[in-house]
């Protein structure tokens, strides 16, 4: 099937002007996002189907992108979230056990925007200079001007609603056997602790982790008020990662500071961090060229942990922070706030994602941090 795919050509838009000449393996193509790099040799399957790249196009420095397929089981939601797929080069030949099919199919046959066939470090490396900006994947010659009114809508305050489950469950451990996948199992806690989810737009790999380590959990929507997730009676809270600004999440922030007038643990992971933080007194403002990719230093009082981060938002070092929570981890690269802990509360949060899934395992302590302080809780 894939040899005799037709090559079409294709352009990528950037609304200043800036613009390339590429392929794709779609007839017809219009799709406009935020452009943002992600630096990661591995785990292009999990990116496209996190839900934290809603309304952004994915440019990968690799080179090569597509050598492992596709397959079910590494899926971080049910559907791709992208805007689109910008690459070097589409790899054909794929090897993988648990492969069902190439890369190429799976963009072809759901048709997620692509484009291929550029130089992507020297894009990447532009984006760096330039900082993000609204970009647009497509098969027709379009004036770049017409880019500008889509920057507004990339981050709406509703965005979070796009990606949240639209009702309460209670997740059911996935019982299929995994030959690679890290065996948490043997870290078990049997803790039996019930953990309330709120999802802005969750990874499956934070829920099969909390799982593994005996966590009994419910999934609630984003919107699910304060008052319905205390009835609950939870021995912890966990805010997920997601795609948007935190700082136009109003209603969400609100929310989340009813439930700091209890003594119920909470643990947030990206935007879940910025949530929590900006609930306590902090603001936020918008990295130049985000931090994204699976190599990404923080540093505790007396170690470096690799990191994967998907984030194009930080918490700020404001003063009414700092008198309220400690700053326990930072990025190395740039210093900025990776992780907090409040100083006489049970809230603690990380900006980068301890369950990986693209990314190293360095992290995985934390969510037996977060049992510890639970348990210590109840």
């Amino acid at each position: 099937m894939q040899l005799f795919m037709k090559l079409n050509k294709a352009f990528l838009f950037l609304e200043d002007g800036t613009y390339c000449h590429g392929w794709t393996f779609l007839n017809s193509v219009f799709s406009v996002g935020e452009l943002v790099f992600n630096t990661g040799m591995t785990g292009y399957q999990e990116v496209i189907t996190d839900p934290s790249y809603l309304n952004q196009i994915i440019l990968f420095t690799y080179p090569e992108i597509g050598n492992t397929g596709m397959n079910f089981d590494d899926m971080e939601s049910s559907r791709p979230h992208i805007r689109g797929l910008v690459v070097r080069n589409l790899s054909f030949d794929s090897s993988n056990w648990k492969k069902k099919l190439s890369l190429v199919n799976y963009l072809v046959s759901i048709k997620i925007p692509h484009f291929f066939g550029i130089d992507t470090r020297y894009l990447a490396k532009y984006i760096r200079d330039s900082g993000t900006m609204v970009a647009c994947i497509t098969t027709y010659k379009i004036c770049s001007s017409v880019l500008a009114g889509y920057a507004r809508k990339m981050f709406s305050p509703k965005i979070v609603d796009k990606v949240t489950t639209k009702i309460s469950y209670k997740y059911l451990v996935d019982n299929k056997p995994r030959v690679l996948y890290r065996d948490y199992k043997i870290y078990s806690t049997n803790c039996s602790l019930s953990v309330i989810v709120v999802d802005f737009g969750l990874k499956t790999n934070i829920l099969r982790i909390l799982s593994a380590y005996g966590c009994m959990l419910t999934v609630v929507p984003s919107w699910e008020s304060y008052l319905s997730i205390l009835e609950r009676k939870p021995d912890g809270i966990l805010l997920t990662n997601g795609p948007g600004d935190p700082a136009s999440m109003v209603s969400i922030v609100k929310n989340v500071k009813q439930l700091l007038f209890t003594n119920v643990p909470i643990f947030g992971i990206c935007l879940g961090h910025q949530v929590l933080s900006l609930a306590l007194g902090a603001t936020t403002t918008k990295l130049k060229f985000g931090h994204r990719g699976l190599n990404h230093p923080v540093s505790f009082s007396d170690h470096v942990n690799i990191t994967s981060q998907n984030h194009g938002f930080i918490v700020k070092n404001d003063i009414c922070l700092q008198n309220k929570v400690s700053i326990s981890l930072r990025n190395i690269n740039d210093h900025t706030i990776a992780g907090i802990v409040h100083r006489s509360r049970p809230y603690l949060s990380v900006q980068y994602h301890p369950e990986a899934s693209p990314g190293p395992n360095d992290s995985l302590s934390i969510f037996q941090h977060f049992i510890h302080v639970m348990k210590s809780c109840r």
